[in-house]
C-alpha cells in the first residue's frame, strides 16, 4: 500500500527557502536542466548529498501521453504532435527531497522508461526489458479516453505479480480537458477503493513549474524510499535471526 503523502518527506519543501540551493542544481535560467544518461547535477564541495537511483516504467495504451508525461516530469517541452514511440525511450529526472525524521537531503534520480504499445506487442523482449530491475511502474490513462481507464485493471494484472517489490502509482493525463472527459470523479474514486492505488492528475502546459510536478515526483520518492527502508529492515531482521540461530547451535 502506498504511504500517506508527507509521512516520510517534507512534501512542500520545494517552496521552502532552504531548498533553493538544492533545486538550483536542476534549474538553468528558471527552467529545468536537461540531463543525459551519464550526467548529474554539479554539486559544490560543501553540499554533501547522496544520489539514489531508480528505474521507473511508464505503462499505458497508445495515445494516453506517456512521452508527454516523461517530458513534463523532466521539465522539457511537450511534444507538439503525437507519435507512437517506436522502441524504448529513456528520460532522466533529478529531484531533491528532505527526509522528515533526519533532515537529510537526497537527490532522487528517476530513469523513466517509455515503450510504445505496438513495439511491446511486436517484440517479445520489449516488456521484459522494461520490467527488468524496475523499481516503480506508473500506469497511465487519459481522462478523454474511457477505454484506457477501463484497461487499467488488465494492465496491472498483466504487468505486475503479487510478489513484485515494485511501487505502483496511477496517473490520469489530459485532466485539463475536463469539457471532453470520459472518466468521472466517481469512476476514479471507485478505482482507488478497489485497487488501493492513488490516482494523480496531470494536464495543461508546463508553465506551473515545480509545483505542478511536485506531488507525483514526491510520491515516487516517498514510496520508493519507504520500500527500500522496509527491505533493509527485513534484511537486518533476517541477518539477526540467522546470527541468533548460529549462536544457539554453538551453545548447544
Amino acid at each position: 500500500m502506498p504511504v500517506p503523502p508527507g509521512s516520510i518527506i517534507v512534501s512542500d519543501w520545494h517552496r521552502c527557502p532552504d531548498s533553493r540551493e538544492f533545486f538550483s542544481r536542476i534549474l538553468h535560467k528558471k527552467k529545468r536542466r536537461k540531463f543525459g544518461l551519464l550526467e548529474a547535477p554539479m554539486m559544490p564541495p560543501h553540499m554533501n548529498v547522496d544520489i539514489v537511483r531508480y528505474k521507473v516504467f511508464l505503462s499505458g495504451k497508445t495515445g494516453v501521453g506517456k512521452s508527454a508525461l516523461a517530458a513534463r516530469l523532466a521539465g522539457l517541452d511537450l511534444p507538439k504532435m503525437h507519435y507512437e514511440t517506436t522502441g524504448i525511450e529513456t528520460t532522466v529526472v533529478f529531484w531533491p527531497v528532505r527526509i522528515k525524521e533526519s533532515g537529510r537531503v537526497l537527490f532522487f534520480r528517476f530513469e523513466l522508461w517509455d515503450c510504445g504499445e505496438s513495439a511491446i506487442r511486436r517484440f517479445d523482449h520489449m516488456l521484459p526489458s522494461c520490467k527488468e530491475q524496475v523499481d516503480a511502474i506508473l500506469f497511465l490513462f487519459s481522462f478523454t479516453d474511457r477505454g484506457s481507464f477501463d484497461d487499467l485493471s488488465n494492465q496491472i494484472s498483466r504487468i505486475t505479480e503479487p510478489s513484485d517489490r515494485v511501487v505502483n502509482l496511477v496517473v490520469g493525463t489530459k485532466f485539463d480537458l475536463f469539457m471532453h472527459t470520459d472518466v468521472t470523479e466517481s469512476n476514479v474514486t471507485h478505482f482507488q477503493e478497489v485497487w488501493g492505488l492513488p490516482v494523480f492528475r496531470v494536464g495543461g502546459d508546463v508553465s506551473a513549474g515545480l509545483g505542478e510536478v511536485a506531488p507525483l515526483l514526491n510520491a515516487l520518492a516517498e514510496n520508493l524510499w519507504h520500500q527500500d527502508c522496509m527491505a533493509a529492515s527485513s534484511v537486518s531482521i533476517s541477518t539477526q535471526a540467522a546470527l541468533r540461530g548460529t549462536d544457539s547451535e554453538i551453545i548447544v
